[in-house]
């Protein structure tokens, strides 16, 4: 049985203040709720997608990241990671450690000051800055990915991560999601491409694309 509430706001009866007040909160409620929901909307505009098949581990990526971001050549300076394993069979033995931009970030949940932060002018990537990092490390500790996908620079002791190649100084080319990524134009293999489509939050392998032709066949690398 529906209530008197209800009754009247069916049948088109004049509600009591209570009962307006009532119905109206719960529409505004439900707009708030709905205007709030974190999704597609707020995530960052780029993602960084590899190819462990093709992939041999150079650190070319690695490489380029830190001179474009650096100006020098210093792997420990990169935005990305390779992890390599020594007693690993392929292709699981070499894991390219790049930031998924995720939609709901903990690390920027974490961070205390606002130094991690979105940056609405670059595609709403998520990205440090430096003069409001205090070196608590919590967006480090946050990443629910092993390791963290947010680094630390002990060198200039402040937290960094991947912006898409947003802020490259070092870098004549224009980066960020609507630009290049250094990382993507450096491999020699074709090992790493970039994308605007927001990939499945929770597959684990939804960043893992299969960039194979049929030369790479050839050569006798699988297709599938």
């Amino acid at each position: 049985m529906p209530d008197k509430k209800t009754e009247h706001a069916v049948q088109g009866l004049p509600l009591s203040r209570r009962q307006f007040m009532q119905l109206s909160g719960m529409a505004v409620v439900g707009i708030y709720v709905g205007a709030c929901e974190p999704g597609k909307e707020t995530a960052s505009w780029g993602f960084l997608l590899v190819d462990m098949k093709k992939c041999q581990g150079c650190m070319s990526c690695m490489l380029a990241c830190s001179l474009v971001h650096h100006g020098e050549i210093n792997l420990c300076l990169a935005r990305l990671q390779i992890q390599q394993d020594p007693y690993g069979k392929y292709p699981d033995d070499l894991t390219i450690l790049q930031c998924r931009q995720c939609v709901e970030p903990a690390c920027l949940a974490a961070c205390p000051t606002g130094a991690l932060a979105r940056d609405p002018e670059h595609g709403n990537v998520a990205t440090v800055d430096m003069e409001k990092c205090i070196g608590c490390k919590r967006c480090i500790n946050a990443c629910p990915h092993s390791p963290g996908r947010a680094l630390w620079n002990a060198r200039d002791s402040h937290a960094q991560k991947c912006d898409l190649c947003a802020n490259t100084p070092y870098w004549d080319e224009t980066g960020g999601p609507e630009g290049k990524q250094a990382c993507v134009e450096a491999c020699p293999l074709g090992a790493l491409t970039f994308t605007q489509v927001v990939p499945d939050q929770d597959d684990a392998d939804s960043y893992s694309v299969n960039l194979r032709d049929w030369q790479w066949k050839k050569l006798g690398y699988p297709l599938l």
